[in-house]
């Protein structure tokens, strides 16, 4: 089936969809619509201005005992800790949720307060792909949105692109990541020490989500900063990916060797691990124009 076919099937199932429950949108009154616009802000404030008084320069707030929660001090999580960092996540992936809500005084000062307090010299393991679409992206959509409004609107003035320095200081510390002899990253990499680390211990494989989802963030950050490097080590992870495909059916398998490119498990689908992955290629192709992303 070619990519046209989809794109045509994809708007008809969207157009479908609205027929049957487009009218809900149109019951609504604007005073419900209001309503549950004040619910979701009201949401927000609650839980950033908790994790703010109480937790920040800490990744996370932990609800029950309000504290913040730092990557290896707090008991080990596995996983779940993935996006930790000790980067202050939460303030940075709240950036531009401020400007959404128009608050641009918070967010202007939410952005000193990362300039300020926000380093990248740590000796502690991230995962490559978390703190790609959550550090990497909250710094650089900061810096695009900050750009704006000092454009437009005649605020930030004093900006002068500290986010995007701080976005490639942090995308540098990714790179050795792409080490591999396949060009597939490494799932988690030290921020100080790169693959050096004792910590990281001996990886051999990876999710096909992790592997996948770095385009959007590393070709923004080189057509903002004139650096090819990111684009082309996060186009090249893709295209690897793509040539590791079932053949029969063009799908991916989840999990695979990042040295030789086997799959380790080859059942595919939409779920975790590999859901992000098809995700990209839309994204990729809707930001960058590039049809290859499309017919994937």
């Amino acid at each position: 089936m070619g990519y046209r076919t989809l794109v045509t099937l994809f708007w008809s199932t969207i157009f479908g969809l609205y027929l049957n429950y487009g009218d809900v949108a149109w019951c609504m009154s604007w005073e419900e619509k209001n309503q549950l616009k004040d619910q979701a802000r009201e949401m927000f404030y609650h839980a950033y201005q908790a994790y703010m008084d109480h937790a920040y320069p800490a990744d996370e707030l932990m609800p029950l005992s309000c504290k913040g929660r730092y990557r290896d001090i707090e008991p080990n999580r596995g996983d779940v800790d993935d996006a930790l960092g000790n980067f202050s996540l939460t303030l940075v992936d709240t950036l531009d949720t401020l400007v959404v809500l128009g608050d641009f005084d918070e967010f202007e000062r939410a952005v000193k307060k990362v300039i300020k307090d926000v380093s990248f010299d740590s000796d502690v393991v991230v995962s490559v792909f978390e703190t790609n679409i959550r550090m990497l992206g909250g710094l650089l959509s900061g810096h695009i949105l900050g750009s704006y409004l000092q454009e437009h609107l005649n605020r930030m003035l004093w900006y002068r692109g500290e986010l995007l320095s701080m976005a490639r200081d942090l995308g540098f510390r990714l790179i050795p990541a792409f080490n591999t002899s396949t060009g597939v990253p490494h799932p988690r990499i030290n921020l100080r020490y790169g693959l050096k680390s004792p910590k990281l211990g001996v990886v051999r494989e990876t999710c096909t989500a992790c592997a996948g989802t770095m385009i959007l963030e590393f070709a923004a950050l080189s057509r903002l900063t004139g650096e090819t490097i990111f684009e082309e080590k996060a186009r090249a992870a893709m295209d690897y990916l793509w040539q590791q495909r079932h053949r029969t059916s063009d799908l991916m398998g989840t999990v695979l060797n990042i040295h030789n490119g086997d799959w380790i498990r080859r059942d595919s689908g939409v779920g975790a691990g590999i859901d992000s992955y098809y995700e990209y290629c839309l994204k990729a192709y809707i930001l960058l124009g590039d049809d290859v992303y499309l017919e994937r």
